[in-house]
């Protein structure tokens, strides 16, 4: 039941903003901006405490994003057959690589 959307979300982003470490924001806003980027039809979905984008409807998550104390989990997944991966991020980090993972994993999810 974790792959479903529920209409009524009960957070809006900025509600969830408000429970990330500063340090953590810019980074975050970052990330979420980029994954906007891949098309009109990416959803994200605001959830207690993590956010999760989506690829349509569908709701075939690529991305699922968590913020810890001074960083970032990220999720990616390609495919429901695939392991996902776990990266931790940090601010300063070099973002070349999760970039890369996160649009790889948009245009082949189905």
């Amino acid at each position: 039941m974790n792959d479903l959307i529920f209409s009524g979300n009960k957070k809006t982003y900025d509600d969830f903003k408000k429970q990330i470490m500063p340090s953590i924001k810019p980074l975050f806003d970052l990330l979420r901006d980029y994954c906007f980027s891949f098309g009109k039809n990416v959803i994200e979905d605001v959830r207690m405490h993590r956010i999760v984008f989506c690829k349509s409807m569908s709701f075939r998550f690529f991305a699922d994003l968590e913020p810890q104390h001074e960083s970032i989990l990220i999720k990616v997944r390609r495919d429901r057959k695939e392991p996902q991966k776990e990266i931790l991020i940090k601010p300063g980090q070099d973002l070349g690589e999760i970039k890369n993972l996160l649009l790889d994993a948009y245009n082949t999810i189905h």
